[in-house]
């Protein structure tokens, strides 16, 4: 009998020369629904942290931007432990602990996520400690602890303590009338141990000490304190522990240890249970900041009594503790990679670049009307979509504007012209998504500032996420009105655009606009769906086609015809989607999968999935877009689309996936798509057995998907 060991060994990470390790599963049968073919997707997801965590270690990256990928995984597992960690534990409070398409059921996911967790946390601070931190001494940017400050340095630190952090800080001794304090999530504590009689005759027992919310946990010494030529930070987890002793006068500190809690920060809200979505996101927001306790971070030195009492005040077992060697929440170190202006130490800057037709100042609507355009973002760059609507606002002749927003930042150009577009008096429309998680509160303020302005707020359909990335713009042209739209895979967002890798593509083909129009009536109104024409359409059509295209593709393959297939996406999980795959692999059909997270197929497996490969990119920027490709007996399709291959993307979401109907960039998209497939620098190929390794060029030439695309597009500064 298959062992718990066993079944979650092939996601059981460990670092070897050929990269992420797993140990082989048991042979499956050959049976495409049977569990052994289907990895669990929260593992899955795991593990393309711990690829995240690799590029740390990756000397071929410069040393700020190795230093960022950690934090970044640090980043990354705050929200998988706030998410899907906390997910898991509420399936099994409520009693749930059925396995899902992969046979594994919450409880034995949860140990599995321990043990990995427990091994990639201690590597991640072996990873800074040893090697980051040293390596960023050579280029003299110091992080000083304790037993390192000068006595100017010391002086300077306490001066500090008394005018800035004293007059902030709140110490919450622990009695009877003095009960445990709520903590809000993930933000640093301090349990300090004291000894003595305070002022009112109680004897010393335990206080706990919050580090003020308002001040920046990586504090910057002025340069007269350094030595010549070094940059010196100093945390304030340092500043508080070495001071502790001034927030109790009179008192003998015994001891100060720094911890942190995660809570389950996932919003809940009942569509049957709510009449106002905002105002009842709202008061979910505040909930959020006292979920239930998930994981429990404490300096490594804290005493075994302490922890204790911790995890009994939080209610966490011995698997949810994680005893760390530095800081309890590093993320906060990314303030450095904002303060250091060292070029040397980054990625080489560029400049994005523009198709001929947009560059100068161009009538952006001229121009489309002229053709439909393709932008990959970030080598090429976002300006023209927010120029789009930018002179969408300002012209005369336009009479109506809508667009969808889920991600698009706090400072945006783009709701900045909608907001003088509403305000000219122009017909605005917008589908707020305010369920996008961790945007909620930034989409809550945008939806007031839009109302304010006069726009036709909305915030999409109950049940379902908008998570399609659409513009449409009415215009009169010579007596008759002609439509004009955007079809992204990635959000508004002019800072993640220069991140993340992602399609817009701007169009008046009247068929692709009409579709467009129709997405927004049946957002903004209520009835039957109307029939779209081109677009695919979740939670209707998305799925359903997906699995009929890739079903074509095995049909071809069956009748002795050219069959092929590539996939580019966020993650795949989807069984039915997968189940599609395995058919097309058994009848001949090379099926190519960029995943760059969760990928639940198991490729390679004999009989199964011979002729899928799956490769993950991780590298300087995050890939992010949607691409479905088919060869169709020649008769090429590619579209482009908001969806990943997932359950809440095919089901529960909005989604669009469009085709690109002009075929020159419909050979450019698949230009670049053979491009990732050719990568063999930042190519992490997942085989049967679970083990990705890093793709090794050998004694061929050297490829990096992202540099190349870089060249071919942009500009190097």
């Amino acid at each position: 009998m298959e062992t718990l060991e066993e079944s979650t060994q092939p996601l059981r990470v460990n670092r070897t020369r050929k990269g992420i390790h797993a140990k082989a599963p048991p042979s499956p049968h050959a049976d495409p629904s049977d569990p052994s073919l289907y990895f669990n997707r929260e593992l899955s997801h795991l593990q393309f942290n711990i690829r995240v965590l690799e590029q740390a270690l990756d000397a071929s990256h410069p040393l700020l931007d190795r230093l960022m990928f950690l934090l970044i995984f640090s980043s990354n597992l705050d929200e998988f432990f706030e998410i899907r960690v906390a997910g898991l534990k509420r399936q099994l409070a409520l009693g749930h602990d059925e396995g899902g398409v992969d046979g594994l059921g919450p409880a034995r996911v949860l140990n599995a996520i321990s043990r990995i967790s427990h091994e990639q946390v201690e590597r991640q601070y072996r990873v800074l400690n040893d090697t980051l931190v040293p390596a960023l001494e050579e280029y003299r940017i110091r992080f000083r602890r304790r037993a390192q400050w000068t006595p100017d340095q010391a002086a300077w630190v306490a001066e500090y303590f008394a005018a800035e952090i004293a007059p902030v800080i709140s110490p919450i001794g622990l009695d009877p009338s003095h009960p445990f304090p709520r903590l809000v999530n993930k933000s640093l504590n301090f349990i300090v141990e004291l000894d003595g009689v305070d002022a009112f005759g109680r004897d010393g027992g335990m206080a706990i000490l919050p580090a003020p919310r308002s001040l920046p946990r990586l504090i910057r010494l002025p340069d007269w304190l350094s030595d010549e030529g070094f940059t010196d930070y100093v945390f304030l987890s340092s500043m508080i522990h070495a001071h502790a002793h001034e927030v109790f006068p009179g008192m003998e500190v015994e001891g100060c240890y720094q911890f942190r809690l995660t809570r389950n920060a996932d919003l809940s809200v009942d569509p049957e249970e709510v009449s106002d979505l905002a105002s009842a996101l709202r008061g979910e927001l505040l909930a959020r900041r006292y979920g239930s306790g998930v994981r429990l971070e404490v300096a490594d030195n804290c005493p075994d009594h302490l922890i204790d009492f911790l995890r009994r005040q939080f209610e966490l077992g011995e698997e949810d503790l994680y005893r760390v060697n530095g800081p309890v929440n590093l993320t906060r170190m990314m303030a450095v990679l904002g303060d250091v202006d060292r070029p040397e130490m980054r990625y080489r800057r560029f400049f994005p670049g523009l198709p001929k037709s947009l560059r100068g100042e161009v009538d952006m609507f001229s121009v489309i009307a002229s053709g439909d355009l393709l932008l990959h973002h970030p080598f090429q760059s976002f300006a023209p979509v927010e120029e789009l609507v930018r002179q969408a606002a300002r012209d005369s002749d336009v009479m109506a504007i809508k667009q969808t927003l889920y991600r698009t930042g706090a400072d945006s150009a783009l709701v900045g012209a909608l907001v003088e577009a509403a305000r000219a008096g122009k017909e605005v429309t917008v589908v707020i998504e305010l369920r996008a998680r961790f945007d909620e509160a930034d989409n809550l303020a945008l939806a007031s500032r839009l109302q304010e302005a006069g726009a036709i707020v909305i915030y999409g359909v109950m049940a379902y996420k908008t998570h399609a990335k659409l513009i449409h713009i009415v215009r009169r042209e010579g007596g008759t009105l002609r439509h004009y739209a955007h079809l992204g895979t990635g959000n508004y967002h002019a800072k993640t655009a220069k991140l993340y890798t992602d399609y817009s593509l701007m169009t008046a083909n009247e068929t692709l606009c009409e579709d467009v129009h129709r997405v927004f009536q049946q957002l903004s109104g209520m009835g039957k769906p109307r029939k779209i024409n081109t677009l695919l359409h979740a939670p209707f059509t998305l799925h359903e086609r997906l699995v009929a295209m890739i079903d074509r593709e095995t049909k071809l393959a069956e009748e002795g015809k050219k069959a092929r297939l590539i996939i580019k996406c966020n993650a795949i999980t989807e069984p039915k989607l997968i189940r599609a795959l395995y058919r097309a692999s058994q009848a001949g059909v090379r099926c190519d999968l960029i995943i760059r997270g969760m990928c639940c197929l198991r490729p390679g497996v004999p009989g199964i999935s011979d002729n899928i490969h799956v490769r993950s990119i991780i590298g300087r920027f995050l890939e992010h877009t949607r691409v479905y490709y088919f060869h169709n007996a020649g008769d090429h399709e590619v579209w482009c689309s908001s969806a990943d291959a997932m359950e809440r993307n095919m089901f529960h979401r909005i989604e669009t996936c469009f085709p690109l109907l002009d075929r020159k960039i419909a050979q450019q998209v698949r230009k670049d798509l053979d491009t990732y497939l050719l990568d063999n620098c930042q190519s992490w190929v997942l085989d049967a057995d679970g083990l990705y390794h890093l793709q090794e060029s050998g004694d061929a030439e050297p490829i990096s998907a992202q540099e190349t695309l870089l060249y071919a597009y942009a500009s190097q500064a």
